[in-house]
């Protein structure tokens, strides 16, 4: 029986270009819904970009234009990116629009009139100059905790605690630089403490017919949220703010996180209104339809807890599953514009590589589990080459000449015994790849399809047909064969369509047989007459590889769309919503004198102790032998970087010996280790040459 599918995929922030990290949960989404189209299924696959708060606001005041054309010219770029990866959505839209005003406007009353709002008097920084409340990202300041200059409002970067923007030393606006204000502010909450029990109702699947709505990991992490007390979420932003008013509120304006995901629906009610189709039809309680979301683990309790429960209290139906997918990472770091692996959705192209490439690399390392995803561009390069070229085209190439020049291109009739127990052997292997992509092992069906190409390349090898063309009597041999590789090839293409559709559809027309659907694929075409052959895709070459890499260490200093300053906790999120929280590059440092680095005591120091710091996930606490200063202890943040700390004791490092002793919760810190790269897992002591002694300042 056919199913109804409304797909959608997180919604980009409408600040900036689409990037490889933002791919990555993309393209699961899109394989996964051609794959459901092709299981006979109907799909209205939907996006949008999310076009609202406070950074688009300042980001288009910086460029010297309004909101609107800001994220008019970004979602052009989007679309274009989107469709140059061969995304098949039905409706790409934005959250500024008619029908999402019309939708987030009807959401809210419902849950107003249901007694699900509540309006209470916050405090919140107020920048004086700007005359606006700012977000906590837009607020800097010295670290509480271990007094770290210009940290964010929200956490401290360099020891990892968290606090209230009020609670910064010398707090000041991102914005203006003026020193921030507290004033009373009267916002309007969601009382999601009211939906308890509809959301362990919705975890256990009773909304679903039992199946469960995300991997047992996710729905894991979700209980634990709601066993630790579900909290009210704010939903209002007083003016000045890009987006939609509140109604009935004068200066008052939905946050970002209510109509985002809202636009799921707005662009559903565009394609409705182009269709003729009703959206009730997809979004009423007792739609037989399913709402499947594809987001990244980052921001899964948003779509676990909030939406689910703001749909249900809004007398809508609640999603079907949430399908998650981790962060990525590139050669093994999380992206770096210094290095050239923060890598752009457009420069990807430009580079000359083929968008097929990528999304056959995300399949083959894409399962059912949020896991993450490293793009070793070495084994990329090295993967497409081998498994795509040498081993699916390469069938096809390698035989359909021999038919050509013997047989006028026409198959043969039928299998003989040989062909015909290794062609139910490929049946067998391909019989589950439907359910494979069903549940999302995109990596099982990759294994799938590299073991059926080996089986098929094999009895090539062993067969030779080019051995055969030089027997007269073996004719019958050569014609079984190369009919039986040119089946196994469009068997094989059948399993790849939803990955590597545009390059299918070359392999459709060679074959002279469109591939309707995955029962299609297994037609043998006994007697059928195919084209000339026609190379599909080439080797990647690295030389590519290198222009991409280099191409974007180019772009380094060049400005993002939210160069105005940092960003808020929602706008953070949408700008990774595939769980890649790279961040954009550095403003240049200002310039030195001498006298200001003569002003640092850099001193050697040898490791004697080092371990993890318990109740911390970043640091390590380092005791140092600092020569004539005596002994230091200095907690640092590179504990990603180093699984085994105690490997680090007898090594020499060089710390700041006269910064100023931090107290912490762990204890006092009496120095810095220096180390180079962009963080997390990308960190690396300095090393100190052989002869260098405990305390030896470093010039």
């Amino acid at each position: 029986m056919s199913r109804r599918l409304l797909i959608t995929h997180a919604l980009p922030y409408a600040n900036g270009p689409l990037h490889m990290g933002h791919m990555l949960g993309y393209i699961q989404s899109d394989i996964w819904a051609r794959a459901q189209r092709m299981m006979g299924n109907e799909v209205v696959f939907v996006s949008a970009d999310d076009a609202h708060g406070t950074p688009i606001m300042l980001a288009a005041e910086k460029a010297g234009t309004t909101p609107e054309a800001f994220i008019e010219e970004i979602r052009r770029s989007h679309e274009a990116d989107f469709a140059d990866f061969h995304f098949s959505h039905d409706q790409y839209h934005t959250t500024h629009s008619p029908e999402n005003r019309e939708l987030a406007t009807l959401i809210y009353t419902r849950l107003r009139d249901g007694g699900y709002i509540a309006k209470r008097t916050i405090q919140q920084l107020y920048d004086p100059q700007k005359e606006m409340f700012l977000p906590d990202r837009y607020i800097k300041g010295t670290c509480p905790r271990c007094e770290a200059p210009d940290q964010y409002g929200d956490n401290c970067e360099h020891c990892g605690a968290t606090y209230a923007p009020t609670e910064l030393i010398e707090p000041y606006s991102v914005v203006s630089g003026a020193t921030p204000v507290l004033r009373d502010s009267e916002h309007y909450f969601f009382e999601l403490s009211k939906f308890e029990t509809l959301l362990n109702d919705w975890f256990a699947g009773r909304f679903t017919g039992g199946q469960p709505v995300a991997h047992a990991g996710v729905l894991a992490k979700l209980r634990e949220w709601l066993e630790g007390g579900l909290k009210d979420w704010d939903i209002s932003r007083d003016e000045p703010y890009f987006g939609f008013p509140i109604p009935d509120a004068p200066g008052k304006y939905f946050y970002v996180w209510l109509d985002a995901p809202i636009g799921y629906f707005a662009s559903l009610k565009a394609w409705c209104r182009r269709s003729g189709r009703q959206i009730e039809e997809f979004l009423a309680p007792g739609s037989e339809a399913e709402m499947h979301h594809f987001i990244g683990k980052d921001i899964i309790n948003f779509h676990g807890l909030f939406w689910p429960a703001t749909l249900h209290g809004a007398d809508f139906r609640v999603p079907t599953a949430l399908h998650v997918n981790g962060f990525l990472t590139v050669n093994g770091a999380k992206m770096s514009k210094s290095r050239g692996t923060f890598i752009l959705a457009r420069t990807y192209l430009d580079a000359g590589l083929d968008p097929e490439y990528l999304r056959y690399y995300f399949a083959s390392m894409l399962d059912d589990t949020p896991v993450d995803v490293d793009l070793d561009l070495k084994a990329f390069e090295e993967r497409v080459n081998s498994h795509l070229i040498g081993k699916w085209v390469n069938i096809a190439s390698r035989t359909a000449g021999f038919l050509h020049s013997h047989f006028q291109g026409r198959l043969a009739d039928d299998f003989a015994t040989q062909e015909r127990a290794l062609w139910q052997r490929l049946i067998e292997l391909y019989g589950e790849v439907p359910p494979l992509y069903a549940q999302g092992d995109f990596a099982e069906v990759c294994r799938r399809f590299v073991q059926m190409a080996d089986i098929t390349n094999a009895h090539i090898a062993a067969r030779a047909p080019w051995q055969l063309t030089k027997d007269a009597a073996r004719h019958d041999e050569l014609h079984q064969v190369c009919s039986f590789a040119i089946a196994a090839f469009r068997l094989l293409s059948g399993l790849l369509k939803p990955i590597l559709p545009a390059t299918v559809a070359k392999a459709e027309s060679f074959l002279a047989a469109p591939i309707v659907d995955f029962d299609d694929a297994r037609a043998a075409l006994h007697g059928h007459v195919i084209a000339a052959f026609e190379p599909l895709l080439g080797r990647i070459d690295p030389k590519r590889i290198e222009a991409m890499i280099e191409a974007s260490k180019s772009s380094l200093g060049t400005p993002s769309a939210t160069s105005a300053g940092a960003t808020d906790k929602a706008a953070k999120q949408h700008r990774h919503p595939t769980g890649n929280s790279t961040p954009a590059a550095s403003e240049a440092p200002a310039i030195v004198s001498i006298d200001d680095f003569a002003r640092l005591d850099l001193r050697v120091g040898r490791v004697i102790a080092c371990e993890a710091v318990e109740g911390s996930d970043k640091l390590l606490r380092f005791e140092l032998d600092a020569g004539a200063l005596g002994r230091r202890q200095i907690f640092s943040g590179i504990r990603a970087a180093y699984a085994e700390p105690e490997k680090l004791v007898g090594r020499n490092v060089v710390f700041i010996a006269n910064l100023a002793p931090r107290k912490m919760r762990f204890g006092v810190s009496e120095g810095m280790i220096l180390s180079a790269g962009e963080g997390g897992s990308d960190l690396h002591l300095l090393a100190v040459d052989e002869g260098a002694k405990p305390g030896d300042p470093v010039r």
